[in-house]
């Protein structure tokens, strides 16, 4: 394919956000869109290396309705794009060991309610019941959510960048934009290690990095690169197939099923921002041991893979949906965790607003990119 040198919309980053971002807006019936991915394949930054988790169980209104949005999108996923995603609806088991996280969870789950999202409220008793395998000793309460659960983010990404393709999406790896061309508050082009692209429109969809691109057009985005890890382990006979999605809240460690063993992660409180993807063995040794605490069936499991990746935290820990005050560039990004889950309906709320002005599917008016100097933030607390 050789590189254009005009577009009607160039899209940085090749993740689910930018991936589908394309295809929403081909399925608009947009042509000449533009796909950049810096690395050798899409999907591979901050999407590919993510747990893979999807969820309803948020503290906020306008989450729970993207991931109403967002989750039956994968449901359908296969059917629609001929793609598989191995979707599986393990559940997620959040356990609550300090009280001080009780109310604010009672008060998430009546939220929940509300908008037909039916989380349980178990307590120690029925934990035990259902996950026997788990020390839960100091477990106080807990919550589940059955349609939570697990999806393979390479699928997903390689579903949308083929049915956009399909549709005449211009999809090129191994380009990096190096800037930003504007004239009179207007976007006329992007710089890259290919050439230039001269282009009305911009959509940064790069993730964790977001506010480097960001610098490049002189508008400063809130998202803050930290690294995140996690490993699998080699089959764990013992382990029951109706194993949930496990999150030790207060911890920030979680596991879910792999194969024929276990996913596995903690998130370090005093990680430092920063673009490193590589494994800190030091923080590794901290939370096998926390791990094996919680589930002692671990001991018996060997080390099959590990893997480091970045998130794109905000301030208030939500995504950043939108215009800004450069005529024409747009941004979807900054979703802190738990972005690889409202992809799909991102993706087509981003061409809602390119192509009609507003969201109309989800309002995510409330989180643009203004918000952070007009003091209007929303904190998710459900941050893992």
């Amino acid at each position: 394919m050789s590189f254009p040198d005009t577009a009607n919309i160039v899209i940085i980053g090749g993740g689910v956000m930018g991936a589908s971002t394309a295809y929403h807006l081909a399925a608009r019936g947009v042509k000449d869109i533009l796909l950049l991915e810096k690395d050798e394949f899409f999907g591979t930054g901050a999407t590919g290396r993510c747990a893979g988790g999807v969820r309803y169980q948020f503290s906020t209104e306008v989450n729970i309705r993207l991931s109403l949005a967002s989750l039956p999108m994968l449901e359908r996923f296969e059917d629609e794009f001929g793609q598989a995603i191995d979707y599986r609806q393990l559940g997620y088991l959040m356990l609550l060991t300090n009280e001080k996280d009780i109310k604010t969870f009672r008060h998430n789950v009546e939220l929940q309610h509300s908008l037909g999202v039916m989380t349980e409220w178990l307590d120690q008793a029925e934990v035990r019941r259902r996950v026997p395998v788990l020390n839960s000793d100091d477990v106080i309460a807990a919550t589940n959510y059955p349609k939570d659960g697990v999806v393979d983010p390479n699928g997903v990404v390689m579903g949308y960048i083929s049915a956009a393709q399909g549709l005449g999406v211009k999809a090129i790896n191994e380009v990096a934009v190096t800037g930003i061309n504007i004239e009179n508050g207007k976007i006329t082009g992007v710089q890259t290690s290919a050439g230039k692209v001269s282009t009305p429109v911009v959509v940064n969809a790069a993730g964790p990095w977001a506010s480097v691109i960001g610098q490049m057009a002189g508008i400063p985005i809130p998202v803050t690169p930290l690294r995140r890890q996690w490993l699998t382990t080699t089959p764990l006979p013992d382990l029951s197939p109706d194993f949930p999605f496990v999150i030790d809240f207060a911890q920030s460690l979680y596991f879910h099923p792999e194969g024929k063993g276990l996913l596995t992660g903690k998130s370090s409180p005093n990680e430092q921002p920063g673009f490193s993807q590589n494994v800190d063995m030091e923080w590794e040794l901290v939370h096998l041991e926390a791990a094996i605490k919680r589930l002692p069936l671990l001991e018996k499991a060997g080390l099959a893979s590990r893997v480091a990746g970045l998130y794109e935290n905000t301030p208030d820990a939500h995504p950043i949906y939108g215009e800004t005050h450069i005529e024409g560039f747009f941004i979807v990004t900054g979703f802190s965790g738990h972005g690889f889950m409202h992809g799909p309906i991102s993706g087509l709320l981003m061409a809602e607003i390119i192509l009609d002005g507003k969201s109309s599917t989800v309002d995510v008016s409330m989180l643009d990119l203004a918000r952070f100097d007009e003091g209007r933030l929303i904190h998710e607390y459900n941050v893992i």
